[in-house]
């Protein structure tokens, strides 16, 4: 059956919604605390302390957010992921509310936001605080909203002045181009948390000059909507402006592997199929299927397909591609649940696929383990940040043990941001100093003092030190004591003396975005 536009929203299934949502927030509320601080988060938080209207490697609004909630309890982990609880618990909503929109009653809307619950990316950027877990939710609001616009009270795809009567006469909800005001807002917000928003939204926009409804932009709300979005984004431009957009330079650096979770082509495509979770691939390919038959929606899976194009041309990762799954599901959860029926033996398989689905993601994706048993475990395989969430005081008290004994005149450089926002948190207790590393934003902060005698060099190694110092001296090497491969293990550290130049000379060699 095809999709078509619904003649009548149904009602919101409020109690279906709301039950789904609590779950899913209760359990990433019961797990947030547990482990600890991922690398980024800790980078989000130095990057709050020297709060600005940009940084080389974002917007500014996740550090706000990290500012904001650091303000009111420093040492709570749950507080500083509460936006990204809240921010996924949104997504799971938005998906029943989706389905809602293609006709969809309390069973498909209740189906459609499980499913996007069990979802193994939901879950996963609903546990740290992250620009994913924003840049996801600010997309479910513009497919929810575009959705809307897309409303056509004739039911039948075509709108024509004597069906718009018709269906205004019985109370039908047609499309309201109001709608689009709301959509310059979200983007320019999203585009103030993560730039990639860019890409589905202009993958959307060009999909649906494509392939229509073209009418949907015959009003004076869109351009004011995109005049909104510029104006909310306009003080991040201004600041890459100044400072020589480093966001360009950031861009090709992932795009050449240098994050952590960059992905290959071929790992691009195959991850597709594990995003979500294995057991959702049918659901949202069948989505996928039933959206390129509805003329009216087609426009999302050229969109898709479009996206899929751009991110394998040019070296995106797999995860950039989540934003749109939950419409798919949605998508699919209408037939699904019509099927169902009243059959309580399907909704009781269907049932028991999601819950195997929500299962091995919380395995994976939320710190259910014990960290003892992640070294023999498919986690960290699995979940690259689950590592790098594991041992960040104990590599603190090294840097500590290291410094001991040296004086007051020592300054501490690292490899990276992460590494750098570790020692701000946790080293106060160490009495050490703040660091400074020639990563991301670090670099931006400014380079040692002169007045340094001995610099505490971490995760760098000698034949990068040597170009910088005369003296260098091994002090060690980085043990989170858990066996744990995560990118700080095993790195060295070195204490350095008689820098070769003065800082503002070496300084600039230090420079590294990625």
């Amino acid at each position: 059956m095809p999709i078509v536009a619904v003649r009548q929203v149904p009602a919101v299934a409020m109690r279906q919604l709301t039950i789904v949502a609590g779950l899913f927030a209760a359990l990433l509320i019961a797990f947030a605390a547990r482990y600890g601080y991922h690398r980024d988060e800790l980078y989000f938080l130095a990057a709050g302390r020297r709060l600005d209207w940009g940084y080389p490697d974002q917007p500014p609004l996740t550090p706000l957010l990290a500012h904001t909630v650091s303000a009111i309890d420093p040492d709570s982990l749950l507080l500083l992921r509460l936006p990204s609880i809240v921010a996924a618990t949104f997504i799971v909503v938005c998906a029943g509310l989706m389905a809602r929109e293609f006709g969809g009653g309390r069973g498909a809307q209740a189906l459609a936001s499980a499913s996007v619950a069990a979802a193994a990316l939901v879950m996963g950027v609903g546990h740290l605080l992250t620009t994913t877990s924003l840049d996801m939710a600010v997309w479910s609001s513009i497919c929810l909203l575009v959705l809307k616009l897309l409303r056509d009270p004739a039911g039948d795809g075509v709108t024509d002045s004597a069906a718009s009567r018709v269906g205004n006469a019985r109370g039908q909800r047609g499309a309201d181009p109001r709608w689009w005001l709301l959509i310059g807002l979200v983007i320019g917000v999203g585009l103030q948390n993560k730039l990639l928003v860019i890409f589905p939204v202009g993958a959307l926009v060009l999909a649906l000059v494509l392939v229509g409804p073209r009418k949907i932009f015959a009003t004076t709300f869109f351009p004011v909507a995109v005049g909104i979005a510029a104006l909310i984004w306009l003080p991040y431009l201004w600041w890459q402006a100044e400072n020589g957009w480093p966001q360009w330079e950031m861009g090709r650096a992932i795009a050449g592997g240098s994050s952590g979770t960059s992905d290959s082509p071929a790992a691009f495509v195959l991850l597709q199929f594990g995003l979500m979770g294995p057991l959702l691939v049918p659901l949202w390919i069948f989505g996928l299927w039933r959206l390129w038959r509805a003329v009216r929606y087609r426009a999302f899976v050229v969109g898709y397909a479009l996206m899929f194009v751009v991110f394998v041309a040019t070296g995106g990762k797999a995860y950039y591609m989540g934003g749109m799954y939950p419409i798919l599901l949605a998508a699919a959860a209408v037939p699904v649940a019509a099927w169902l029926g009243l059959r309580r033996m399907r909704w009781a398989a269907v049932g028991s696929a999601l819950a195997v689905n929500a299962l091995v993601s919380a395995v994976l994706f939320l710190p259910v383990l014990p960290i003892s048993a992640l070294p023999n475990s498919p986690v960290l395989a699995v979940d690259y940040d689950a590592g790098e969430t594991i041992g960040w005081p104990e590599f603190v008290r090294q840097i500590a043990d290291a410094r001991a004994g040296l004086g007051a005149d020592v300054a501490v450089l690292t490899a990276d941001s992460g590494a750098a926002g570790a020692i701000e948190r946790f080293g106060g207790q160490y009495g050490l100093p703040t660091p400074h590393s020639g990563h991301n934003a670090y670099w931006w902060w400014g380079p040692p003092s002169a007045a340094a005698a001995v610099v505490i060099a971490v995760g760098i190694e000698r034949d990068q030190l040597v170009r910088f110092f005369r003296d260098i001296e091994p002090a060690g090497r980085i043990d989170n004591g858990f066996d744990i491969d995560n990118d700080e293990q095993g790195r060295p550290i070195f204490r350095c003396r008689e820098p070769r130049a003065a800082w503002p000379e070496l300084w600039p060699q230090l420079k590294h975005l990625g």
